[in-house]
C-alpha cells in the first residue's frame, strides 16, 4: 500500500525525433489526481486484517497535483504541532494552472487514488480526449472526465472563455457515496492574479451513483483511426473472473472466483525460474464460476471461499480473453467500481456491458474493428468488461484491482508466461523468502 503513502509520480515518454502526434497544442501540462488519508498505511493495513474488520473509510481530502483542503475544525484530536492544520498557510493554497487566453493546452491527467473513482471538470470549458494509457484515441468531447485509479488520459483544453476572470477546476468522488469535500483548483487566465478566486461557486458534482454516463464514456473510447492495432480475431483461452466479497476465517476479503489472493514470501519470478515448486500453491485458481446459477444482484454466502497464492500459467504467445464480472458485495444492493490493472502488457478493450455477461451472445458484440488498447480498465457496478491480450512478455505479471485496500484484501492474481525465456536473474534481487540462499557470484 505504498502508493497511499506517497510513492508515485509521472514519467512522460517523448516521441522519437521525426514523429508527430495526431493533434496539436501550444503547451503541455501534467496533473496528478489523488485522495489523501490522515491514517498511515500501516494503520489502514492493520484495520483491514483485523477481526472485527476495520474499513479504511473515505479519504479526508482530494488532491489536485498534490494540493487539497481540509476543515481543521473537524479534527477529532487536535494536532500537537502548531501550524500542521492551518488553512491560512500559503502552502495550503489550491493548485493553479496559469493559461494564456486563446492558447490550447494538453493536460496529461493521471489518477493515482488509493480508493476513489473521480470526475474531473474545468468550469465552463470542454475537454477533448485524445489519448488513454499511452494510446491515441479517436477524439471525443467531454465536459466531465471520469477517471479511475491507475488510468491516464490526455485532453486538449482551449482557453477560450472570458479572460477577465478565473475558473474552477474540480475533482469529485463518484461510485461511492462521498463524504469527502471536492478537490479544488484554479484555471487561472493570465494576467489575472493567481490568488484571485472565481466569482462563481464550483460546478456541481455528477450524481455519485448514476452509472450510465460513466459506462457511456467507457464505451466511447476507441482507437484513433490512424493508430489502430487490430486484435487477433479469436482467442485460445477464455478466463472469467467473478469479483466477490467474502468472509474467510473471520476476515473480510475480496475474491476472484471465490479465491482470495495472497502473496508468498518468495517472489514468483525467482520461484518459477529456479523451480521452487514448494514455495507457492501449484494448483491453478479457477477459470470461471457457475454463471448459469450465480445471481450477481444478491448477497451470496459463498461458503466455498478460500485463499490461495496459486497462479495462472499461460502458453507463451497465446491470445487470452479476460471477462471481468462484477457482483453484489456483502452489503445488500451494493456493487462497487473496480479498476483492473495488468502489469507487463497492454490489452484490447473489446466491450463493456450491464448485468451478467452472456458467454453465448455478448462475444458477438465485441469491437474487433477499432478497440482501444489500455493497461487499466474499470468494471462498472453490476457490469462486465471484456479484454484480450497476447501473452508475449516472458515473466510473472500481476493483474489486480488498482484500489489499494482491495488488492491488499485479495483482489488480484498472477499470470506466468514464457518463464524459460527469462534470462539469468541478477543477484541483487535475491533476499526475500527462500531466495537468500540462491546468490551465485
Amino acid at each position: 500500500m505504498q502508493r497511499a503513502a506517497g510513492l508515485y509520480g509521472s514519467i512522460i515518454v517523448s516521441l522519437p525525433d521525426g514523429q508527430s502526434e495526431p493533434f496539436t497544442y501550444d503547451y503541455d501540462r501534467n496533473i496528478i489526481l489523488n485522495d489523501w488519508y490522515h491514517k498511515s498505511t500501516y494503520e489502514q493495513a492493520v484495520g483491514l486484517s483485523s477481526i472485527p474488520f476495520q474499513w479504511v473509510g473515505e479519504p479526508q481530502s482530494l488532491l489536485i497535483h498534490g494540493r487539497g483542503r481540509f476543515n481543521c475544525s473537524s479534527l477529532t484530536t487536535p494536532t500537537l504541532e502548531n501550524g500542521v492544520c492551518n488553512t491560512t498557510s500559503p502552502d495550503c493554497s489550491p493548485f493553479r494552472l496559469i493559461v494564456v487566453p486563446g492558447k490550447t493546452y494538453r493536460l496529461r491527467i493521471s489518477s493515482l487514488t488509493s480508493l476513489s473513482a473521480l470526475s474531473f471538470q474545468i468550469e465552463g470549458h470542454n475537454m477533448t480526449v485524445v489519448e488513454a494509457d499511452g494510446h491515441y484515441v479517436q477524439p471525443f468531447i467531454v465536459s466531465n472526465l471520469f477517471i479511475y485509479s491507475g488510468e491516464t488520459y490526455s485532453v486538449l483544453v482551449k482557453a477560450d472563455q472570458d479572460p477577465t476572470r478565473n475558473y474552477w477546476i474540480t475533482s469529485n468522488i463518484v461510485s461511492r457515496q462521498p463524504t469527502t469535500p471536492p478537490g479544488l483548483g484554479i484555471f487561472n487566465y493570465y494576467p489575472n492574479h493567481p490568488r484571485r478566486s472565481p466569482p462563481t461557486i464550483p460546478p456541481p458534482a455528477p450524481i455519485w451513483n448514476y452509472t450510465q454516463p460513466r459506462l457511456v464514456q467507457s464505451q466511447a473510447i476507441k482507437a484513433h483511426q490512424d493508430y489502430i492495432h487490430t486484435p487477433p480475431s479469436r482467442s485460445e483461452r477464455v478466463i472469467v473472473f467473478l469479483n466477490t466479497q467474502n468472509r474467510i476465517n473471520g476476515n473480510v476479503r475480496w475474491s476472484v472466483n471465490n479465491v482470495s489472493f495472497t502473496l508468498p514470501h518468495t517472489p514468483y519470478l525467482i520461484a518459477l525460474k529456479e523451480n521452487l515448486t514448494h514455495v507457492f500453491d501449484q494448483n491453478p485458481p479457477p477459470n470461471g464460476y457457475d454463471f448459469m446459477n450465480y445471481d450477481i444482484f444478491k448477497v451470496q454466502e459463498n461458503k466455498n471461499a478460500t485463499s490461495s497464492n496459486g497462479i495462472y500459467r499461460l502458453n507463451f504467445n497465446s491470445t487470452v480473453d479476460i471477462i471481468l464480472q462484477n457482483a453484489n458485495t456483502m452489503n445488500p444492493n451494493n456493487s462497487e467500481t473496480h479498476p483492473w490493472h495488468l502489469h507487463g502488457h497492454d490489452f484490447w478493450v473489446l466491450g463493456y456491458g450491464a448485468g451478467k455477461f452472456d458467454m453465448f451472445n455478448d462475444p458477438k458484440k465485441y469491437n474487433l474493428v477499432n478497440p482501444i488498447m489500455k493497461n487499466t480498465v474499470p468494471v462498472h457496478p453490476y457490469g462486465w468488461t471484456a479484454l484480450r491480450f497476447k501473452a508475449d512478455n516472458p515473466g510473472a505479471w500481476a493483474f489486480h484491482c488498482h484500489i489499494e485496500s482491495h488488492f491488499y484484501m485479495g483482489m488480484g492474481m498472477v499470470f506466468a508466461e514464457g518463464i524459460e525465456k527469462v534470462g539469468k536473474l541478477p543477484s541483487t534481487i535475491m533476499g526475500c523468502g527462500e531466495t537468500q540462499g540462491l546468490y551465485r557470484p
